[in-house]
């Protein structure tokens, strides 16, 4: 893994200005899943990167779709930064205990939409997540990501300069009175839509931030906690 995170901060930094805020939301141990908007097939990497520059190497896990392991290359990337493969459009049994069992006492990212948004906007919430954590019942972080849809257009071309991405965490999302409830599909919806809510202020108040906010220059330290916002 070490190898793989310095191979993506140097093409980060190549490519991008990333910010990170937030990130002392995130617990260092105990069940914990992390759920963000998807806007760019980089956000897959860029979230699992952004906890390890803030709080030290440890694996996020991640539900990836099996076609993303294709490419010998990519897969390796992915697999190193704990992503595993599952098949979309199907009920993989495996796949969903895999993820419950991780989210009980680990950390995972996961994309409640179900797939990139195909106009950047906030799609709803799959009721499959709130099943999810209903079973788990985990520490749940909201995150917006805003930009990393633009960085393929800027790799094309060697002269537009580095894209500046917002990675924003938020304060976990309370969710114990729904545990309360039976486990039922209104319970699951109702636990999606709460955690989607939390997401769509997060987005709204990250591209804020990236229209007003200063540009930063300095490079902070790539490890250990985060105090407010990190330039890397």
């Amino acid at each position: 893994m070490g190898l793989a995170f310095r191979v993506v901060r140097l093409l980060l930094r190549l490519r991008c200005r990333v910010r990170i805020e937030g990130s002392e939301h995130i617990p260092a141990q105990g069940g914990v899943v992390l759920v963000s908007n998807h806007i760019s097939a980089f956000d897959t990497i860029l979230i699992p990167y952004s906890v390890l520059a803030t709080q030290g190497l440890q694996i996020v896990w991640a539900p990836a779709k099996v076609e993303l392991f294709s490419t010998r290359l990519l897969g390796c990337l992915l697999t190193s930064f704990g992503a595993f493969p599952v098949r979309r459009g199907q009920h993989d049994r495996h796949a969903m205990r895999r993820m419950i069992a991780h989210m009980r006492t680990e950390k995972m990212m996961l994309f409640p939409e179900g797939t990139r948004s195909p106009d950047g906007h906030l799609q709803a919430g799959k009721r499959t997540v709130g099943k999810l954590i209903y079973a788990a019942r985990p520490v749940v972080i909201p995150v917006a990501i805003v930009g990393t849809e633009r960085i393929l257009p800027h790799v094309r071309s060697l002269f537009q300069g580095r894209v500046p991405v917002t990675i924003l965490y938020g304060k976990p999302v309370a969710l114990q009175h729904y545990y309360a409830l039976p486990d039922t599909k209104e319970t699951a919806m109702a636990i999606v839509q709460e955690v989607m809510g939390a997401i769509a202020s997060l987005v709204y108040n990250a591209s804020q931030a990236v229209v007003t906010s200063p540009v930063a220059h300095r490079h902070p330290r790539s490890r250990g906690p985060c105090d407010g916002a990190s330039n890397i």
